[in-house]
C-alpha cells in the first residue's frame, strides 16, 4: 500500500490555510502531506528537496507567487504535478496557471472530499478543466489562431491529442487506440513537437481552443 500513497507539498502564505489543508489530508489512506512552504521561492526549493508526487500551489503569495513558481518548475523539469489553489475572485488568474504548466486548479472553498478526489484525478495525469476556463481559452489564443499547426498532425495524433484532452493517461489512451503505451508516449512527444507546447497540459488547452475531442 506505501507505494501507492500520493506525497502532497502545500505551498500557501497562510498558516491556518496549510494547517486546514494538512488536518484533512491527513486522514486520507492514500495521501501523505510530506511538508510546506509559504511562498512560491520556497515552494520551489521544498518540490526539489522532497520531489512530492503532487503539488497544492496558492497563486497569490508575496515575493514569487504561483504562477511564477509554477513556471521555475517547469524550467528544472520537476515531474510534481501541480494543483492550483484559488479564490473564486482571482480565476482570471487560472488560465495563465494552466499554461504555465498546472495540470488543474480548485477554488479555496472546495468541498474537502472533492479536493481529495482532483488531488487523486491529477496525480493519476487527468487535467481538470472546468468550464468556465474552457470559456476562457475558447476566447484566446496567445499564438494567433495557431490552427495551421494543427495540420501538421496525422491522424492518430489527432485522435492521441483528443483523449489528452478528455482527461485520459497514456495507459488509457493505449488501451482505448489499441497501441503500447510506448506508441502513446511517441505520439505525445511529436504532438507537443508539431504544435510548439511545452506539456500535455497546454496540449490540452490546445485541443479544446480548437475543437479536437477524443
Amino acid at each position: 500500500m506505501a507505494d501507492k500513497v500520493i506525497r502532497v507539498l502545500l505551498v500557501d502564505d497562510h498558516q491556518v490555510v496549510r494547517r486546514g489543508l494538512r488536518t484533512f489530508l491527513e486522514i486520507q489512506d492514500d495521501i501523505e502531506v510530506v511538508g510546506e512552504a509559504s511562498d512560491g521561492a520556497e515552494g520551489v526549493a521544498r518540490a526539489e528537496e522532497l520531489r512530492p508526487d503532487v503539488v497544492l500551489m496558492d497563486v497569490k503569495m508575496p515575493g514569487m507567487d504561483g504562477i511564477e513558481a509554477l513556471r521555475k518548475l517547469r524550467e528544472l523539469a520537476n515531474p510534481a504535478k501541480v494543483l492550483v489553489v484559488t479564490s473564486f475572485t482571482e480565476k482570471r488568474t487560472v488560465v495563465p496557471a494552466l499554461r504555465a504548466g498546472a495540470s488543474g486548479y480548485v477554488y479555496k472553498d472546495v468541498d474537502p472530499e472533492a479536493l481529495a478526489g482532483a488531488i487523486r484525478s491529477v496525480h493519476a495525469g487527468h487535467v481538470l478543466l472546468q468550464p468556465e476556463v474552457a470559456g476562457a481559452l475558447l476566447s484566446q489564443d496567445e499564438h494567433g489562431s495557431g490552427q495551421g499547426r494543427g495540420t501538421t498532425l496525422t491522424e492518430r495524433e489527432r485522435q492521441v491529442l483528443g483523449l489528452i484532452a478528455d482527461g485520459r493517461s497514456n495507459r488509457e489512451i493505449a488501451r482505448a487506440l489499441v497501441l503500447s503505451e510506448k506508441t502513446v508516449k511517441t505520439h505525445v512527444s511529436n504532438i507537443l513537437m508539431k504544435l510548439d507546447l511545452a506539456d500535455r497540459t497546454q496540449a490540452a488547452l490546445w485541443a479544446v481552443r480548437h475543437g479536437v475531442t477524443g
